[in-house]
């Protein structure tokens, strides 16, 4: 027969809670080093107990090289969930490129607006931006780890050369990203403003033309008034002169 599966819940029993702390911790601490002997491994156990003493153990290493690591892995996690919320509402780098790239084509760049390429111009400058923090970010992260331990030291314990050289690779992949993003955006900025002084050119020659039209139509109804006027004198006068024409006949008679 299996042993009976213990249910694990709260001691209530403060001397046997007591007991069973200390030899859990005393077990946990011993498999920590175990662990830390047979996988090469650097552990730090850090236990608080119900009254609130603290006990901690390191194996491995010391524990203030190891509280090192783990900040510098726990601020990279910190700015990767920030920079993943900056960029949660914009599309990802690649897609974002290949969209650019399309809007640039010979055959679709009549076709884009302004106001598409100002909203890909500002997905461009986020995402321009969002990879130079990266970039920036892994190149201190090693300068600062390089501060705290050797070189040597750092390759045998904390940074195989395997891992090396894949952040190497990565600083390369984030230069070059870098660069085909500064290259997408001086093109979107260019053909921004190319199409904006398209426009503004396009509305000079639509007020020209109205002016004139005003001109014209202004000229046209000055005539017609001219007209009305010496119209109106006309009638005047020859009203003006038969009535003394029917004034003078009878004298002459």
């Amino acid at each position: 027969m299996g042993r009976k599966k213990v249910e694990i819940k709260r001691i209530e029993n403060k001397s046997s809670r007591q007991v069973t702390f200390s030899k859990r911790r005393n077990g946990l601490i011993e498999k920590a080093r175990q662990l830390s002997i047979l996988c090469e491994s650097s552990i730090a156990v850090l236990v608080v107990s119900g009254s609130g003493k603290l006990y901690k153990s390191a194996s491995g290493d010391n524990m203030s090289k190891i509280i090192d690591r783990y900040e510098i892995h726990h601020a990279d996690e910190l700015e990767a969930l920030d920079l993943a919320e900056k960029t949660r509402n914009y599309l990802p780098l690649k897609e974002l490129l290949e969209i650019v790239q399309s809007k640039l084509e010979e055959s679709n760049v009549d076709n884009a607006s302004v106001d598409t390429l100002i909203s890909l111009e500002e997905q461009l400058e986020t995402a321009l931006s969002v990879t130079r923090a990266r970039k920036t970010e892994l190149m201190m992260g090693e300068v600062k780890s390089l501060q705290k331990t050797d070189l040597a030291e750092k390759i045998r314990n904390y940074l195989p050369h395997k891992e090396l050289l894949e952040i190497v690779q990565s600083v390369d992949s984030l230069i070059s990203m870098e660069e085909q993003l500064e290259t997408a955006l001086s093109v979107i900025r260019a053909k921004k403003t190319e199409l904006m002084m398209e426009d503004m050119k396009s509305l000079q020659e639509r007020e020209k033309l109205l002016i004139e039209e005003n001109q014209i139509l202004a000229s046209q109804v000055g005539k017609k008034t001219f007209l009305v006027i010496e119209g109106d004198r006309g009638m005047s006068w020859e009203n003006g002169s038969g009535n003394k024409v029917r004034e003078t006949l009878p004298l002459l008679k």
